[in-house]
């Protein structure tokens, strides 16, 4: 892969295309280039499997950031004999398909999995793009947040990109580095063309794009939800960070515990859409005071503020503080769960996925109901 962003970056895509899937199928090379230059390409399911990484929390993923591989890479290709299953493999309802995929752009390369619900398989009703956490990969957190399931009662695809264990060693997105913080460049600009190509490819309603993410992958939602504010209609942030309080490693782990300060976007400010965080009370890896600054930061002309508790023997999981903000005309423009208790994992998470808290409330069911404006 690392060949593979050289010649991304020298402007060879062919090129790089060829190493790309030469590392997806688990070979050294392949005998031709593909015939498209950019963009993205369905590779078959047996070709390539996402290898189930270890779980480490995003400050243990920090600390290693020099490191070598703790983990499998998660582009590689199982070692088991042909046509068995990987360890950990996403299950897909009949008539949906769940495909991995390549996308090359002049900004870098990723792989990603696909999901294509049943109940709108040619034209999906809209899309969700979800951002792993470190260590995590698209099929990990797929089974963890459950959020196909989801998706497909709602007809929507979901994206799940993966980050390369060469981009950073412990599949972080590079949140904190200013290269990957603005617009046109770095991991925003990837994840961008990523989004607009499956936009392009089933005519997918424009107002209905989302993203959301989990820890490094909600602060790089917070992030896309900045820089391409036309683009994604509404963020979701689960224990991830506001923009901009980071610039290395060291101002990560200030901003992680809480002392962090958000630094003014160079140029005209720019706002997310609608955002919706759910953050842990007893998250210990990042404060939960970053959740307040991720809803200050993406509504500066909320006109109105209201909170109220649901308990937990009334909503039969974890009691959780629900912040409502809204603007002039009283329409919901941010919402904050503070689930009290809950450390660092996904609300309402599934078996088989890691960082997960089953008790809920389930933060996937939260965020398509807010993304859709669902109440």
């Amino acid at each position: 892969m690392r060949r593979a962003s050289k010649e991304t970056r020298a402007q060879n895509l062919v090129e790089a295309t060829r190493l790309i899937q030469a590392v997806l199928a688990g070979r050294p090379e392949v005998a031709a280039a593909p015939d498209a230059a950019s963009g993205a390409k369905a590779i078959g399911a047996d070709d390539a499997r996402w290898s189930q990484a270890a779980g480490l929390s995003l400050g243990d993923a920090l600390r290693h950031f020099k490191g070598g591989l703790l983990t499998p890479d998660p582009f590689a290709k199982s070692s088991g004999a042909s046509g068995s299953k990987t360890r950990g493999e996403t299950s897909v309802p009949g008539g949906a398909r769940f495909e991995t995929r390549d996308f090359v752009c002049a900004a870098g390369a990723r792989s990603y999995r696909l999901y294509i619900p049943a109940s709108a398989p040619a034209r999906p009703r809209g899309l969700i793009v979800m951002l792993h956490g470190c260590t995590q990969n698209p099929d990990d957190f797929a089974r963890g947040t459950g959020m196909n399931d989801v998706a497909e009662t709602r007809g929507f695809a979901v994206a799940y990109p993966g980050q390369t264990r060469s981009d950073n060693a412990n599949g972080c997105w590079n949140w904190f580095e200013p290269k990957h913080q603005g617009r046109g460049a770095g991991e925003p600009a990837i994840l961008a063309g990523l989004t607009q190509f499956i936009v392009a490819e089933f005519g997918i309603d424009p107002s209905q794009v989302f993203v959301a993410g989990l820890s490094a992958g909600g602060a790089m939602a917070a992030v896309l939800g900045e820089t391409y504010p036309e683009l994604y209609a509404a963020v979701g942030v689960h224990s991830g960070l506001p923009t901009h309080t980071a610039k290395d490693v060291a101002s990560a782990f200030a901003a992680m515990g809480g002392g962090g300060k958000t630094r003014e976007s160079q140029g005209a400010p720019r706002y997310p859409g609608r955002t919706i965080v759910f953050q842990g009370g007893a998250d210990k890896t990042v404060h939960p005071s970053n959740a307040t600054k991720i809803l200050d930061a993406a509504t500066p002309d909320a006109a109105s503020i209201s909170t109220r508790r649901v308990p937990a023997g009334e909503a039969r999981h974890r009691p959780a503080a629900i912040t409502t903000m809204a603007d002039q005309a009283g329409d919901t423009i941010a919402e904050l769960w503070l689930v009290e208790g809950a450390g660092h994992a996904w609300s309402g998470g599934k078996a088989g996925g890691s960082f997960v808290d089953p008790m809920g409330p389930d933060a996937s069911l939260e965020m398509m109901r807010f993304f859709t404006r669902k109440t």
